[in-house]
């Protein structure tokens, strides 16, 4: 990557102040990194201008874009981030801060990694832990997919680790932020280094696939697209090619048999509206015959990262199996750069609340997660041990929404039970529960919610948290409100010196036997 390309991306998008501000950021880091090489012999700045020009792709502030150019000079060079601050600003500062202790900490963990077998769980927490701006982990994850663009320079063995700690850690937080096209790229990059003999068979036979259903799903776009504009609607028609690495992941669902895949190629249909979108499903449903199984209304009930479009899959009169996706411009721009294309601040970004970054507490409930991450950063930096099992269930795992009976809407892990939602709307609503009702039923509090649910708390106005109620919470949140609640009256010391001696006993029974044994 070269400097002009980057101000040439950059003249698309920001003014003449934003800019000079840009080339200042490239002269001193080009400065800094003199003489610096990479693997590749190529200059080392090559590789900040390449970060850069992805956080411009992916439509994020000036300051991220600065950050991402300087986001090295820190830990490779003599800068200081007191140098970087008074020649570009404290939130810059902050973000490189935030960049460099991530990779600092990541250097640390390096001479454990041979003793580990494997660390996606420390690497997870130390991501949480240094993110107090989200922006953190966006210009992380430009800067993790720009070092799997150039991974054949490195050895095979970093190969391998590298492309494993992309796939379990930084694909789902790509994932997490609602960025598709990143997640894909970062998801195919690194399955080609660790299985690259399947990757190859995979994409030979998509190629070969694509081959025999390209022509007939030509035919079938220009009848759609002659009926839409009939309809007089304004429209866009493109293709979407499963990738590699998904395909892996669906075969493995159906025991291996492409037949059963119905969406190795897509048509998306992007219109102006929602209106427009519910009009082109009708339309679509009039001409060809629908599987009523696999419409899907993301519209109206979005997936718990933010991404809302129509899906549905329909038989042509030729008997050809064609998915369809149908979504606003609007949907398709964050389908595919998730938080980064309608980033939460952008509306605001020269507001004094968008300098502090007090933003975060009016996130939608797609991005609520983010808040919830940023509470487990405070406690891991107190120093609190947080579980990795926990840590997964909350940030990797499946996602669901849930509505209280207003219509509110409240993002869940999958398998989180009602207390979880509970202490999510509210500490003292948790701390008060009586009873709830799922869907107008009677639900018991060690049944999971489901996505859709609509659940009903009922509390008591002299209720207090239970001991029991430990397990019955999946979420770092819930259980954090409940344990905090449980100290409060007391009865967390008690619990603790109750399962002391419960153990105690338990061992000394145990030491029993055995003697009897031998």
């Amino acid at each position: 990557m070269e400097k002009r390309e980057v101000l040439r991306l950059a003249r698309e998008v920001y003014d003449e102040d934003q800019l000079a501000e840009l080339e200042h950021a490239i002269a001193y880091a080009t400065e800094k990194h003199m003489g610096q090489k990479r693997r590749s012999g190529k200059p080392y700045i090559t590789h900040p201008l390449a970060v850069a020009y992805n956080l411009i792709e992916w439509d994020m502030d000036v300051d991220s874009v600065l950050a991402g150019v300087l986001h090295d000079t820190v830990e490779d060079t003599p800068a200081t981030l007191a140098e970087i601050e008074s020649f570009f600003g404290r939130d810059v500062a902050f973000l490189v801060d935030g960049v460099t202790k991530i990779s600092q900490a990541r250097a640390g963990m390096r001479d454990l990694e041979s003793y580990l077998p494997q660390t996606k769980d420390n690497l997870s927490k130390l991501l949480i832990a240094v993110s107090q701006d989200v922006r953190v982990l966006i210009i992380k994850l430009s800067d993790r997919l720009h070092n799997l663009q150039t991974l054949q320079y490195m050895p095979k063995e970093k190969q391998h680790k590298i492309a494993r700690e992309s796939l379990e850690v930084f694909a789902p937080m790509a994932d997490r932020l609602g960025m598709g096209r990143v997640r894909i790229q970062i998801e195919d990059l690194a399955f080609h280094y660790l299985e690259p003999k399947e990757y190859e068979r995979l994409q030979n036979l998509l190629k070969k696939r694509l081959g025999k259903s390209t022509r007939k799903l030509g035919t079938v776009r220009l009848d759609v697209e002659k009926e839409l504009t009939k309809q007089g609607l304004e429209f866009e028609v493109n293709g979407r090619v499963k990738s590699i690495y998904s395909l892996h992941r669906k075969l493995k669902k159906v025991d291996g048999n492409m037949d059963d895949i119905y969406d190795l190629m897509a048509l998306r249909v992007i219109v102006r509206d929602n209106e427009a979108c519910y009009r082109v499903l009708g339309i679509l449903h009039g001409m060809y015959q629908p599987m009523i199984a696999r419409i899907k209304d993301y519209i109206a009930i979005p997936k718990p990262n933010g991404y809302q479009s129509i899906h549905t899959t329909v038989i042509t009169p030729n008997e050809q199996i064609v998915e369809f996706q149908i979504r606003t411009q609007e949907m398709h721009d964050y389908a595919e750069r998730g938080l980064a294309a309608s980033f939460h601040y952008h509306d605001q970004k020269g507001s004094k609340a968008y300098a502090k970054n007090q933003l975060m507490s009016q996130l939608p409930a797609e991005l609520q997660w983010i808040t919830q991450m940023q509470e487990v950063a405070t406690r891991i930096r107190e120093g609190e041990d947080i579980s990795d099992d926990q840590l997964n269930i909350d940030l990797f795992g499946n996602r669901i929404f849930v509505y209280s009976p207003r219509g509110d809407i409240y993002n869940l892990p999958e398998g989180a039970l009602p207390l979880d939602f509970a202490y999510l709307v509210h500490s003292d609503i948790g701390n008060r529960a009586y009873s709830f009702r799922v869907n107008g039923n009677i639900h018991a509090f060690d049944k999971p919610l489901h996505n859709g649910d609509v659940v009903e708390v009922t509390t008591r106005k002299t209720g207090q948290a239970k001991p029991t109620w430990q397990e019955l919470v999946t979420t770092t949140h819930a259980r954090s409100k409940l344990r905090m609640q449980l100290r409060k009256a007391g009865l967390l010391q008690a619990i603790t010196g109750a399962a002391a001696i419960i153990r105690e006993k338990a061992v000394r029974k145990k030491k029993t036997k055995k003697s009897k044994d031998n």
